[in-house]
């Protein structure tokens, strides 16, 4: 069961996950060592399940970001996989999801060039709705 100090420890680790842990600890009222101990204890309980980074896709070069909707022409969604992990040089997230659609694809592309081109591989395989993300 988590504390109120360790909800505070995983909120500030989301807004800074490369904070030290004395810094950490200040912030949470605990000295640097036992602050390391509730985070590596977060870990070892799976609670934190790892540490990444917020890449600018802008600024990668991606200048579009697309939601897709999937909807599957058969049961057998492997062909469908199998496409999204080759063009995972596109894909962000794919979720499985219940509802209208299968699946919710997120994809960022250089341009609509690539856009297209993905897209005409993908309705060989599966119905799509696309939308393109204005603005965040």
């Amino acid at each position: 069961m988590l504390d109120n100090t360790d909800m505070h420890i995983l909120k500030e680790l989301t807004k800074n996950s490369r904070i030290t842990m004395k810094e950490l600890g200040e912030k949470v009222h605990l000295t640097g060592p036992a602050t390391s101990a509730r985070v590596a204890k977060l870990e070892d309980n799976e609670v934190i399940e790892g540490y990444t980074i917020k890449v600018n896709q802008v600024k990668m070069g991606y200048l579009v970001h697309a939601i897709i909707l999937i909807y599957t022409k058969s049961t057998n969604h492997q062909p469908y996989l199998s496409f999204i992990k080759e063009q995972d040089q596109f894909v962000i997230n794919n979720y499985k999801v219940s509802g209208e659609s299968c699946y919710l694809l997120e994809c960022k592309f250089p341009g609509n060039e690539k856009l297209n081109e993905f897209v005409t591989g993908l309705s060989n395989l599966v119905n799509y709705k696309l939308s393109i993300v204005i603005n965040k």
